[in-house]
């Protein structure tokens, strides 16, 4: 039996880092994102022996390890592994040998939220293969859990729940983990014109966001006035955006991304670089309204709002950088899982049964 499941990638439009602790547990955090048609990607193949194989193509680790109860967290494949020892662990579950398979659409450090929407899609399969009770709320707590507990990987809480939940989502992330989904329902036109107005520019750098994330924590937990300034400024960000794009008024939506980047500056030193600044200058002089990196910051994909008739001018003047520009669409659905059947062995793909 084969069992495979995707997990979206996901934009973060307004509000991102009001979801990380110590500040959501203080002042409450307000997030906006969206899914995109970029995805992770994971299969579960049972095999015959009392092996796990695993082939991560994202953190490049391809190796064997005998069948056990829980695998050494050792740097190598962490996300699998972490996900793996917290199923066995949490649901006594015993499983036969298995390969897994992981790979997905975007740079690992792209700023789309890559690491935790890859947790939650190798929850997905587990989950499909095991026929474990979670819904959408209850995987992502878990793959919050995980991440952040488990695996002691820094970071905030929005990711897990875009890629479980995918569409436009409005979040609150209040005291004592509560986390509340809100999906917008957006109107198609202003969905067609969104997607007419934006450019998704990959810097050519991936990088960690864990440094970024310590220094907000840290400006947080000390009480840094200025950089909580700018945090309360960002979180209203998102109840602006949301209003602005619930009426498909781009100029606001190009005005609040803009302030929203500089508030985000303020955040930590390392928030942009000389790359990103250029890739800002080269946009804007080309006609762009505003542009924002998406995630953490550091590097990664820049989102630019433009006029959709000068959208080719941007994009020609940022081809000339060392970066590339990435298509996109938002996507609707969240993570999902599927068991393929074949029917004459587990390596036979011409004749599969869907159930």
């Amino acid at each position: 039996m084969l069992v495979r499941s995707k997990a979206p990638l996901r934009l973060g439009l307004a509000g991102g880092g009001s979801d990380v602790s110590p500040y959501s547990d203080i002042y409450g955090g307000l997030v906006l994102n969206a899914t995109i048609n970029l995805y992770t990607y994971c299969t579960i193949e049972e095999i015959n022996e009392d092996i796990i194989i695993i082939n991560s193509y994202d953190s490049n680790c391809f190796k064997s390890y005998p069948l056990s109860s829980e695998l050494e967290i050792d740097g190598e494949a962490s996300l699998i592994k972490g996900v793996y020892n917290r199923i066995v662990r949490d649901y006594k579950i015993r499983t036969r040998g298995f390969k897994i398979t992981t790979y997905n659409d975007a740079p690992v450090g792209s700023g789309l939220g890559t690491s935790s929407s890859m947790v939650v899609c190798i929850l997905k399969s587990f989950i499909e293969w095991f026929s474990l009770p979670l819904g959408d709320y209850e995987t992502s707590r878990l793959a919050y859990e995980i991440e952040r507990n488990d695996l002691s990987l820094s970071g905030g809480k929005q990711d897990q729940y875009a890629a479980a939940f995918g569409g436009f989502n409005f979040m609150e992330f209040l005291k004592e983990d509560l986390v509340i989904i809100n999906p917008l329902k957006i109107k198609r036109w202003i969905v067609d014109e969104l997607e007419a107005s934006l450019v998704l520019y990959f810097t050519g750098a991936s990088r960690s966001s864990a440094k970024i994330i310590n220094e907000q924590k840290n400006n947080a937990a000390k009480g840094n006035s200025s950089a909580i300034e700018a945090m309360h400024n960002i979180k209203q960000s998102a109840i602006d955006m949301k209003l602005a794009l619930l009426k498909g008024d781009m100029h606001a939506f190009a005005d609040i991304l803009g302030n929203a980047w500089e508030n985000k500056k303020k955040m930590a030193n390392s928030i942009t670089n000389p790359i990103i600044q250029e890739a800002m200058d080269v946009a804007m002089a080309a006609g762009a309204k505003a542009g924002k990196v998406s995630g953490a910051g550091g590097g990664g994909f820049i989102m630019f709002v433009v006029e959709p008739t000068r959208k080719k001018e941007v994009e020609d003047a940022l081809k000339k950088l060392d970066g590339f520009i990435m298509p996109f669409q938002f996507s609707d659905g969240g993570a999902h899982g599927w068991k393929i059947y074949p029917t004459d062995s587990v390596n036979s793909l011409n004749k599969v049964e869907y159930r």
